[in-house]
């Protein structure tokens, strides 16, 4: 009986969106310029970074990796979210949700992990100019990658496709996606394993990426103090705000999401995982663009028009 109960569960019914047809009306329309600014604002900032060699250093490397990862994170569940609004049977079968369940773990960490290279490559180039083209040379910055790419899939993923997930209770998802603390709510027999790894791994993904960029911008900030030029120190600065806000977003909205005790999910958290899913691959290329005189050089270049 146990057995057959398992197999019953074969899609999960979407029960996040509200039955308010004006609501769902201005869901609509908001999610779907989100994910408009998303595909534009990405693809012209990777597009910028590829076309101008001006940008062909390592910093606009790792942000072009980022933008590609904002593009992926979105892409595998915003559009079944858009679909979904009007639908009259909101429903993704339980293979689909747990592909776009895990690419999404995989994505979101391997933010995670971009994030603290970004800022070990703004500690190398502010602390150490010289030995910079040294340092983080091509094949370095290759193999960072790499390893960045192959790492992370081993830490964020692997540990859960060891035990697949089994669902065999109520198959009504509260969320507008298939995010992981509201799928574990489904799930049959003892979830210790899974609770137990999602909090480690959650811990290895963005608290301990968080604390090396703590420390790196602490190094940073003594370095960027040393500078007697004003104008340097303001320089200095300004190439790493624009890191720092994103850093803040992210970490802030993630590690609130999966790290600490949760003895189930709350409804209300789907609304906060509209913000670290969808808020920051949009804003991340307008925090990085308007920022940054070389990426407006760049998109200068593509338009034919200042920015101003």
């Amino acid at each position: 009986m146990e057995l057959q109960n398992q197999t019953l569960v074969k899609e999960f019914i979407l029960v996040g969106f509200s039955q308010n047809m004006q609501i769902c009306v201005l869901f609509f329309i908001a999610l779907f310029l989100i994910y408009y600014f998303i595909i534009f604002g990405n693809l012209f900032l990777i597009a910028a970074i590829i076309i101008s060699p001006k940008l062909h250093v390592p910093m606009y490397f790792f942000l072009c990796n980022l933008a590609f990862i904002d593009l992926a994170f979105s892409s595998s569940s915003l559009p079944k979210v858009l679909i979904d609004i009007f639908s009259i049977r909101r429903t993704i079968t339980v293979t689909g949700c747990m592909v776009q369940m895990y690419c999404g773990r995989f994505l979101g960490s391997a933010e995670s992990f971009l994030l603290a290279v970004m800022a070990y490559d703004r500690y190398v180039a502010i602390s150490f100019p010289l030995y910079y083209n040294i340092i983080m040379n091509w094949k370095i910055c290759m193999n960072i990658i790499i390893i960045m790419w192959h790492g992370n899939f081993i830490i964020s993923v692997f540990p859960f496709i060891l035990r697949p997930l089994e669902f065999c209770r109520a198959n009504k998802l509260d969320h507008f996606g298939c995010e992981m603390l509201a799928v574990l709510e489904l799930a049959c027999g003892d979830l210790t394993y899974f609770r137990v790894t999602m909090f480690v791994v959650s811990l290895f993904i963005l608290v301990v990426p968080l604390v090396f960029i703590v420390v790196s911008y602490i190094l940073i900030i003594s370095s960027i103090l040393k500078i007697r030029s004003t104008g340097g120190k303001s320089k200095a600065f300004s190439t790493c705000a624009s890191h720092l806000i994103v850093v803040s977003m992210f970490y802030g909205t993630s590690i609130s999401m999966y790290v600490g005790e949760k003895k189930s999910f709350s409804s209300d958290l789907k609304y906060f995982s509209l913000i670290y899913g969808y808020m920051i691959p949009v804003l991340n290329p307008f925090i990085y663009s308007l920022r940054n005189n070389d990426v407006k050089q760049a998109f200068q270049k593509m338009f034919g028009k200042a920015w101003h």
